[in-house]
């Protein structure tokens, strides 16, 4: 099989992948990245290091690098002997992974607000605009690259660097459990608009409207009931 175009793959704007990957071995992870979240391979389904090998035209060690940043974002397992199996895609998986996102985000808003104010509100049109042009170009994958990255880059100004990964692992596992259950989705531009009541928040100064902002707004993202959360919604304290 012909090697990927790889000019035509979105970038990874989440958490950096480790600094021992090549180029190439990144690209292919973002490539099969893509493929995972948008469902093109399908959960539980297995992944041939020679296959790929083939498919991208590159080392099978290169493919190794890329299928160990995928497994460092839980969309893949390794197992010693028996290969690399795609990742199921469980609600109860989305639903513990979401009460982490809630917990993390709503917390770390207040600190990030503490430390950046109001200017943060920039940052975040910049991606809700990127987000709305990618709905409007009805890219499903490249809005969730920029919905992630908005989040992400929230985050980031809390100053909790240990805590980074988690979250953009809690973040792409419920944006594929969204797009692989096609009952929880939305509009695609209404998708993007969601984030507009965040920034309002943000940009108003308002640590505790921006808290209660995206706690509605996570524990909304799919229908597990009334609310994943339960009584515990609200400002995220």
């Amino acid at each position: 099989m012909a090697a990927e175009n790889f000019s035509q793959i979105m970038p990874q704007p989440a958490a950096a992948p480790r600094a021992f990957a090549s180029r190439r071995s990144h690209l292919i992870y973002r490539s099969l990245q893509r493929e995972i979240v948008l469902g093109l391979l399908a959960p539980r389904s297995a992944l041939l290091e020679l296959e790929l090998a083939n498919r991208f035209e590159v080392s099978q060690g290169t493919v190794r690098e890329a299928l160990l940043l995928l497994q460092e974002e839980g969309l893949v397992h390794r197992m010693a002997h028996r290969g690399t199996v795609i990742a199921d895609c469980r609600a109860e998986d989305a639903e513990e992974l979401i009460r982490l996102r809630h917990d993390i985000e709503c917390r770390g808003v207040q600190r990030a607000m503490a430390r950046q104010g109001a200017k943060l509100a920039d940052t975040l049109r910049r991606h809700l605009a990127a987000m709305q042009a990618a709905a409007q170009a009805g890219d499903e994958y490249l809005l969730s690259v920029h919905d992630r990255a908005f989040h992400a880059d929230l985050f980031e100004q809390a100053d909790l660097p240990p805590v980074q990964p988690v979250l953009a692992r809690c973040l792409i596992h419920a944006h594929r459990f969204k797009i692989l259950h096609p009952e929880q989705q939305r509009d695609l531009l209404e998708t993007a608009n969601r984030h507009q009541v965040i920034i309002e928040a943000v940009a108003a100064g308002d640590a505790a409207a921006a808290a209660a902002a995206l706690s509605h707004h996570i524990t909304t993202i799919v229908d597990f009931g009334p609310s994943v959360l339960g009584a515990s919604t609200g400002n995220g304290q």
